[in-house]
């Protein structure tokens, strides 16, 4: 574990499913992270017949998850032509007049979170100002899930909460390249997050496909990040300025994990468990995998989902593609029997994973209607 000197602190406020808690960090410059604390796990054994090969990258994904919550993955079965088309995509995307990338406005209660946002008015956390960045949108659709053979058999009670008729790209038919590279990536991000869901049970050392059925219809989707560089923001961010500018604002992801691709320019920040900030930098050819909130409740807090944010101090535009993934929204999230230590109490009640997502997101402030909340 990294030592860490002494020094000034300060309370950094951070928006949970319950409310607001509070994080003291310390206020030296942010760091690179070392290879201990956000560990590079080659992932090939998983799409091995060898289980006991699987087992043994289970097992590092459980260190790095209960330390930091963050790994690198290698070898993870997505060619690098797959995510450079994505990226060429969205900066052909981002690059347009913003008459054609309002055509779909991801703040409309319709949209389902589909399309696009806006710079200035999206505030995934209040006390650090608003975020600057410009984002696009896309949700799960079954229609381009290999594993649906049929999407109109998928159960009420599950397909409620998918778009009707899919994601609307005939707003970016402008742009047809968009949507090719975009669906390709998508249908590669399943394959890997159903395969990593797999890992993180043996992980916990359950059944290999103790959540497959969890996952079978999921709540997933990709939130394309374009970050335009903070300008004369070299200096340490401090929480409350209300003039503050921030690339993405200090949060938890609260899913089951989230799967990262990045661009060379880096801006990926961590809170270490000392409240050091520390930079996650691109490594050719990983994805960076994060632990979520639902694996953190069902762990009991063994699991961490650690606190992370953006800033783009490049001096370059910059693109992430974050691949949020986790239990279908009609399912429930609880505390693993596995994961007590013996006469060890739940930390967590069971929770409807629509009903969380609701928590969380009622607390993640939108600008123009929650102005001052």
């Amino acid at each position: 574990m990294a030592v860490v000197p002494a020094t000034e602190t300060t309370e950094l406020r951070l928006a949970t499913g319950r409310g607001y808690t509070a994080r003291t960090i310390l206020n030296t410059p942010a760091r690179d992270a070392s290879s201990t604390e956000i560990p590079i796990i080659d992932i090939s054994p998983i799409f091995s017949e060898s289980l006991a090969a699987r087992q043994g990258v289970a097992r590092k994904i459980h260190s790095a998850a209960r330390h930091s919550g963050f790994f690198y993955i290698k070898n993870h079965g997505i060619p690098s032509e797959v995510t450079g088309e994505a990226y060429a995509a969205c900066l052909d995307f981002f690059r347009q007049d913003m008459e054609f990338k309002k055509k779909t406005d991801a703040n409309k209660e319709e949209s389902l979170n589909n399309g696009y946002g806006a710079p200035d008015t999206q505030r995934i956390n209040a006390n650090e100002g608003i975020d600057i960045r410009e984002s696009y949108g896309v949700t799960y659709d079954p229609q381009i899930d290999s594993t649906i053979a049929n999407p109109g058999s998928i159960p009420k009670e599950a397909s409620q909460y998918y778009l009707p008729g899919g994601h609307p790209w005939e707003h970016t038919s402008d742009l047809p390249a968009f949507k090719t590279a975009i669906v390709r990536y998508f249908r590669a991000c399943l394959v890997l997050a159903r395969a990593m869901t797999r890992s993180f049970a043996l992980s916990l050392d359950l059944a290999e496909d103790f959540f497959d059925s969890k996952v079978q219809y999921p709540e997933a989707s990709f939130q394309i990040n374009y970050y335009p560089p903070i300008l004369g923001a070299g200096g340490a961010l401090v929480p409350g300025d209300p003039k503050a500018r921030q690339s993405i604002g200090s949060h938890t992801d609260w899913q089951l994990f989230t799967i990262l691709w990045q661009d060379d320019n880096g801006g990926l920040q961590i809170l270490s468990p000392e409240g050091q900030w520390i930079n996650a930098p691109p490594m050719e050819g990983t994805l960076v995998v994060n632990v979520a909130d639902y694996m953190q409740r069902m762990t009991n807090d063994k699991y961490v989902s650690a606190v992370h944010r953006a800033r783009n101090l490049s001096g370059r535009e910059r693109i992430s593609i974050p691949f949020f993934w986790g239990f279908g929204l009609h399912e429930s999230c609880e505390v693993l029997e596995s994961c007590l230590e013996e006469g060890e109490d739940k930390k967590h009640e069971e929770v409807k994973c629509v009903d969380w997502l609701r928590l969380r997101t009622s607390y993640m402030l939108d600008v123009e209607n929650n102005e001052g909340r």
